[in-house]
């Protein structure tokens, strides 16, 4: 009899003292961690913020970082474990997505003073709920910092839950930063006691060095805190782990590497879904870095215009940074140029968008590489799929979040419904709304052959995620007291039945 079963855990959520202190990645590791200890967890945001989002199987869209969450449970995603998406469309603008589906646009202010924020927890808990019925336990993960008093009563996505849930919750705080004494005694002391009494604990996160110089440390932040530092982990560097956080962008920004295969993505202001090119980063022999530099991508052996949650603004700001003549002499040279979803339409002859959807801008030529014109619209299509190229045998999986459609006369893929996608101008030149087609070796292998006739991408994209989810749950086992863990969660359960 499976454990979820005999011994069923209240959930467990991981909150911050700021944004991106490691939540996401800790709850990864937590979610393989039950899973490897016989339960059947899910993992479960309330309100994400991010550009980086997935398909679900029934074509709803969430944030990249619980599907990945829910692949390290082993599960297939569903739009319960993220139900409310924000996704930026400049500084004081988001598309909502609730549910799996746009909703509109508003602004911050809109979102915040205009939302009937009690009605739309509700809904949010409603989703909580529904996991809670068929999963145990439910890996929760917070938003940015919980101590932001100035929004404690729009709150939808911390402590709330977290007391709704009666979540065993822990406080991740990043020590790499500088400051933890501060920012984790500053945290709990700003709380209300309700919520004080919530946190069970504190994890530190990305040590650096050995970790028994900060024995002291830790027993110092116990005293003024009266919480127990539960874990420190180390900086982990080199582990692979999908991460959907913009702030990791700054870290792949890189030159021209002598002897690589060296592929510059175009550093939108807008860019999406960075995690397309995850496995060609991990390719041996490649040097992959995003850069709105002319002259780092002018020494580019490939350039990939990356998806963009605002392709006529990303347009316009090429050609103010005059990228547009570095790819258009590029594509002239005869060398590789590929386009992803918004990079597609900026690739073709012009793009339309008569409805307004993104904005002020009803249209801007193109990079007039491709013989295509994008006409934007309401709505958006949203689903997994798999496909076959039509010049060539290479086949494989990916997924679509796009707005707009863009008819082809020669087109790059058949897909396995029947439609085709994409503009097949050459092997060096082709553009495709599918997310998640560099996720595939043969994919990958054509692309670099054109460089290197010789080169053969070897990487099992699923082994080497597998292998990233299970290298984070050894760490974590290693360096937490996963014994206080259980202990909490399970007294914790005790207390809800008596309740």
């Amino acid at each position: 009899m499976n454990k979820e079963i005999t011994h069923p855990l209240c959930p467990i959520m991981f909150v911050g003292t700021g944004s991106d202190v490691g939540k996401s990645v800790i709850n990864t590791g937590f979610c393989r961690i039950f899973k490897q200890d016989g339960y059947k967890p899910a993992p479960f945001k309330a309100q994400n913020m991010s550009l980086n989002s997935y398909a679900t199987k029934n074509n709803l869209e969430i944030g990249r970082a619980q599907a990945v969450q829910a692949e390290a449970c082993g599960i297939d995603c569903l739009v319960e474990m993220n139900p409310v998406l924000l996704k930026p469309t400049n500084y004081l603008t988001s598309q909502i997505v609730f549910n799996g589906k746009p909703s509109g646009n508003k602004t911050a202010t809109e979102y915040f003073n205009e939302t009937d924020r009690n009605a739309l927890f509700e809904e949010i808990m409603k989703s909580f709920d529904r996991l809670s019925e068929q999963y145990n336990p439910i890996v929760i993960e917070g938003a940015g910092s919980i101590t932001e008093i100035n929004l404690w009563d729009k709150d939808i996505v911390n402590m709330r839950v977290a007391l709704r849930a009666q979540a065993a919750t822990f406080l991740v705080a990043d020590i790499d930063k500088g400051g933890v004494f501060a920012s984790v005694y500053g945290t709990l002391k700003l709380l209300p006691q309700v919520e004080r009494e919530a946190i069970k604990g504190i994890i530190i996160n990305k040590f650096r060095g050995d970790i028994k110089l900060f024995e002291k440390g830790k027993e110092i932040l116990e005293n003024i805190t009266g919480k127990p530092v539960v874990g420190i982990i180390p900086y982990c560097k080199g582990l692979f782990i999908e991460q959907e956080d913009g702030v990791v962008i700054e870290q792949k920004k890189s030159d021209f590497k002598q002897g690589k295969i060296n592929i510059g993505v175009v550093l939108l202001k807008h860019l999406s879904n960075f995690t397309d090119f995850n496995m060609l980063e991990q390719t041996s022999g490649v040097n992959l870095y995003y850069s709105d530099n002319a002259a780092n991508l002018l020494q580019s052996d490939i350039i990939i215009i990356p998806g963009t949650k605002n392709t006529l603004s990303d347009l316009k700001t090429l050609r103010e940074k005059h990228l547009d003549t570095v790819i258009i002499a590029h594509h002239k040279a005869g060398k590789p140029v590929y386009g992803i979803c918004g990079g597609y339409q900026i690739m073709g002859n012009e793009v339309r968008d008569p409805e307004g959807v993104e904005g002020n801008i009803s249209s801007l030529p193109g990079l007039g590489i491709l013989p295509v014109i994008t006409t934007l619209s309401v709505g958006k299509k949203t689903r997994q799929c798999s496909f076959s190229f039509i010049e060539t045998n290479a086949h494989g999986d990916g997924y679509e979040i796009h707005a707009g459609d863009t008819p082809t006369s020669q087109p790059l893929c058949r897909m396995n419904n029947g439609e085709e996608d994409g503009y097949y101008l050459n092997a060096r030149t082709w553009g495709t709304y599918i997310h998640g087609i560099f996720d595939n070796a043969e994919v990958i292998n054509l692309v670099l052959s054109e460089i290197n006739a010789d080169h053969v991408a070897v990487t099992d994209y699923k082994t080497l995620k597998e292998e990233g989810y299970n290298q984070l749950a050894n760490i974590i086992r290693e360096n937490v007291d996963m014994e206080y863990i259980y202990k909490c969660l399970r007294r914790q359960k005790s207390q809800d039945r008596r309740q």
